[in-house]
């Protein structure tokens, strides 16, 4: 498995050149303005970010589905501080939103039917049987433990330092547990991914559909 085939996994979850800013200036403005200035100031700054962020990549005829829900977090998370006069609840909605992740995660793998399925499911299209075959669904029961495990992680860590009302290291933590360790994460299930699917010898999404018997040749690319 080559660099350039994980690369190119990879661009199509990324939207844009500029698309980690969607998720990480916002939070980050949001807490040095605060530092500065206060909440309310914190809060005009963070959801106006957001919103030129939104407006810049709308201008320039981008895709912006992760510039609205980057704005529509922000607004929210905001509104949240704004309301108690507490700038760390602006990290409340991440908070609820890692921790629920973790528990339909769980659930999913419970019902046998594992949450990275459905994620690769929306993403490429591919028959629903075909994940639930008995050589293929395992590679996406493990998969899925490892998303538990990040997203359970990055709600505890951020629950701490919340606890502790260490805006600041909230802030950092934001910034760090957003897009740098989701593609981190994405990669991990990528190669992972392949590397358990070939163990376990399935079918490819092809042989699957055309009802091909064994010895399979095996998914040899995407996950």
């Amino acid at each position: 498995m080559s660099t350039a085939e994980i690369r190119a996994e990879l661009r199509g979850l990324v939207s844009g050149r500029f698309a980690v800013a969607d998720g990480v200036l916002p939070p980050l403005l949001f807490v040095v303005a605060n530092a500065l200035w206060g909440v309310t100031m914190a809060t005009v700054v963070g959801i106006g970010s957001a919103a030129m962020i939104t407006a810049w990549r709308l201008a320039r005829g981008r895709r912006i589905r992760f510039a609205v829900a980057g704005l529509l977090g922000t607004a929210l998370a905001a509104t949240l501080a704004l309301r108690s006069g507490s700038a760390g609840d602006f990290f409340l909605p991440g908070i609820i939103s890692s921790s629920a992740t973790t528990l339909v995660i769980v659930l999913s793998i419970s019902a046998r039917r594992p949450f990275v399925a459905w994620t690769s499911r929306l993403t490429r299209g591919w028959p629903l049987g075909w994940y639930w075959h008995p050589n293929v669904r395992p590679a996406y029961t493990r998969t899925s433990w490892i998303w538990a495990a990040f997203f359970a992680l990055r709600a505890l860590i951020q629950w701490l330092l919340y606890v502790g009302g260490d805006t600041a290291a909230l802030g950092l933590a934001r910034v760090v547990l957003g897009w740098p360790s989701l593609l981190l994460l994405l990669v991990s299930t990528y190669v992972l991914g392949r590397r358990w699917l070939m163990e376990l010898r399935g079918p490819s999404v092809e042989e699957y559909q055309t009802g091909s018997s064994q010895p399979w040749e095996g998914q040899t690319r995407g996950f």
